[in-house]
């Protein structure tokens, strides 16, 4: 007797498909963590992206400029963190080995 071939339901489809094309990561990883062949999902991913309606669209000039900003903004937060990180461990270091005074 032949083996029975799996069947999947459309929307089973659709949300593994949506797992590679959200999440960004490759057809044969996801392929591997759900238990599909990798030719199968990949035949499933094409089907929805051509399904999708509307690519993303492109950021116009405002969002790109919006985007830089706030990139170097999260860049300079990020350099006061180490910075600060860096004098609470300078402190705590300080006031754990108090050095004695002379008068």
């Amino acid at each position: 007797m032949g083996s029975r071939r799996k069947s999947y339901t459309p929307a089973y489809r659709r949300d593994a498909a949506r797992l590679v094309i959200d999440s960004q990561r490759s057809i044969a990883e996801v392929a591997r963590e759900i238990g599909v062949g990798e030719q199968l999902l990949g035949r499933w991913v094409a089907a929805e992206r051509a399904r999708m309606d509307d690519p993303p669209a492109a950021l116009d000039f405002n969002e790109r400029a919006e985007l830089e900003r706030l990139r170097a903004e999260n860049s300079q937060l990020r350099m006061d963190r180490e910075f600060l990180k860096k004098a609470a461990a300078f402190f705590v270091a300080e006031s754990s080995n108090p050095s004695p005074r002379s008068n």
